[in-house]
């Protein structure tokens, strides 16, 4: 396929309410110092880093399920990101660099206005060790970045807005799921969502039900959102993260995902997201991220560093 270069605009999401394992507001700034920017520039493409989304926390909402924590943090949020995404995305393609994965709420609800607007179907991909498919109503823990899936396909989310255009279910593809809460299940039961967990992937390989999601994708002139969280890879490949999950995607696997996104010419829009690094290993998991958004944006294999990991004498 013929190389295309894209307006890619750096989203900051610092965002830390969604989850209990502190460290992911410090996602932006590692993307950034593991040169986001200079790879996404050395593929030819045009890179303006829009800074960190500002957040205005508003008055503390009434909720039902007494183990939600942050709400006014993760409603404010939600809030600024959705503006941020709408607007990017009448610009070029959108990159928000996380923040925990409750940034989601905001980034894919600024694209489905956005793909309204311009009357396109918006598609999910999933890219996640879990489904995200709680509710406020029905998480136990209480943590918001257990809930994006459920919002974007417009399960009742009070105290949260509407969603502004849910998508259908079967325009969403959970991919590598393989932790699932009881609750999560029965509601996923009653959708019509496309679940390729890690058996799944096992017995088909990755290319064959990923091509079929893209393909519906292609058809219907659709734009695709990519979610993709650090634990959809496996801990060892992938450390930094505070919900680690055996048994994910390979360090090949991953990289495969992002080449066949490339090669389909569909992604519209991304979230990088659960990056840790205070749970990191010499900027591992962060190199490793902004090197599969790199393949995502065009770099082949043999395009590929080595890097040394040892500590500088």
């Amino acid at each position: 396929m013929t190389q295309t270069f894209l307006d890619c605009l750096l989203i900051g999401a610092p965002v830390d309410s969604g989850q209990k394992v502190p460290g992911c507001l410090m996602g932006p700034a590692a993307y950034r110092t593991a040169g986001i920017a200079r790879v996404l520039e050395s593929l030819g493409h045009r890179v303006e880093d829009l800074g960190d989304v500002t957040l205005r926390i508003g008055a503390e909402p009434a909720c039902d399920n007494p183990a939600i924590h942050h709400l006014a943090e993760t409603l404010g949020w939600t809030e600024a990101l959705a503006k941020a995404g709408q607007e990017a995305s009448a610009r070029g393609l959108p990159i928000f660099m996380g923040g925990d994965h409750s940034l989601s709420l905001g980034s894919v609800a600024g694209i489905a206005a956005y793909a309204k607007s311009v009357d396109r179907p918006l598609f999910v991909l999933w890219l996640d060790a879990h489904s995200d498919f709680h509710t406020p109503d029905t998480t136990g823990s209480g943590s918001l970045h257990g809930t994006p899936v459920a919002y974007l396909a417009g399960r009742p989310f009070a105290p949260f807005p509407p969603f502004p255009a849910p998508v259908p279910p079967q325009n969403i593809c959970l991919f590598g799921i393989r932790s699932v809460d009881p609750a999560e299940h029965a509601a996923l039961q009653a959708h019509d969502i496309a679940i390729n967990d890690m058996r799944v992937l096992d017995e088909q390989g990755i290319v064959a039900p990923l091509q079929a999601f893209l393909d519906r994708v292609e058809e219907a002139n659709g734009l695709l959102h990519v979610s993709l969280d650090v634990d959809f890879m496996d801990p060892m490949v992938a450390p930094a993260v505070g919900t680690t999950v055996p048994g994910g995607a390979t360090f090949r696997e991953a990289h495969l995902v992002m080449e066949l996104l490339h090669e389909s010419g569909l992604v519209t829009s991304i979230d990088l997201v659960e990056l840790n690094p205070f749970l990191d290993e010499r900027g591992r998991t962060a190199h490793l991220m902004v090197d599969l958004l790199a393949s995502l944006m065009g770099r082949k294999v043999f395009d590929r560093p080595t890097r040394s990991y040892r500590a500088r004498s």
